[in-house]
């Protein structure tokens, strides 16, 4: 059961910037925000406002240049990259807009492939499940260069919720889909969300996606704010 009150991510003046030709670029300014356990919680903003950027940073993809994110009290700046992707395997799942699927196997190995590098000895019968309730159990030995961009999605989902991630992260996740297959998507997300409690966190153009989520938070020239 989760705890309403813990804090599952938390930043204190997040700050991110690149060197370009021209100079420093400030990309993140300051960045506080807390998101509780079981919140779903979408970054909107325009392109190159620094919503991709924030995520990557609290999921401990990336490092910040300064300030700190935390995942349940854990200083991901503190971490080295090995123990960073051993935080990710016992905290985090993803769904990308661009799937992400390994193309030489097939979807079912896709799925169980998270589930077995943690030494998960159900891994296969997680993973078979998975991919009937996303709908595609007589898709499971297909490649994803056979399946069409909402069946790889699918695949991308079952695998995100097949290794019981506590927090989701999803970037942009229908944003290389058609509005119909895109409607399927979100509806597969937030239903299997709210049976599993976990912790959501969406970066998205879609304000209807966006307002299925219980908060908002608007990114704008390297700055957040809750979205009115």
């Amino acid at each position: 059961m989760n705890d309403p009150q813990a804090i599952a991510i938390r930043t204190d003046n997040l700050i991110h910037s690149v060197v370009t030709s021209a100079g420093e670029l400030a990309i993140l300014k300051g960045i506080d925000m807390e998101i509780k356990e079981g919140e779903s919680v979408a970054i909107v903003g325009a392109s190159g406002s620094g919503k991709s950027t924030l995520l990557g940073l609290i999921a401990g993809l990336d490092v910040c240049s300064g300030g700190e994110a935390y995942i349940y009290d854990k200083a991901l700046s503190q971490l080295d990259e090995e123990q960073r992707a051993q935080l990710r395997g016992q905290y985090v799942g993803f769904v990308f807009q661009s799937f992400h699927l390994l193309p030489s196997l097939t979807a079912l190995e896709n799925v169980m492939l998270p589930a077995e590098l943690s030494g998960d000895k159900e891994a296969k019968e997680k993973a078979l499940g998975f991919l009937e309730q996303v709908g595609l159990s007589h898709r499971l030995n297909h490649y994803p260069r056979q399946l069409s961009g909402g069946e790889q999605q699918r695949v991308a989902i079952a695998r995100a919720f097949a290794s019981a991630p506590k927090i989701l992260f999803a970037d942009e996740p229908t944003g290389n889909l058609d509005a119909e297959t895109g409607k399927v998507i979100s509806d597969l997300i937030f239903d299997l969300n709210e049976s599993l409690g976990t912790t959501l966190v969406m970066v998205t153009h879609d304000a209807t996606l966006a307002k299925r989520c219980q908060r908002q938070l608007s990114m704008s020239a390297g700055r957040l704010s809750e979205a009115s």
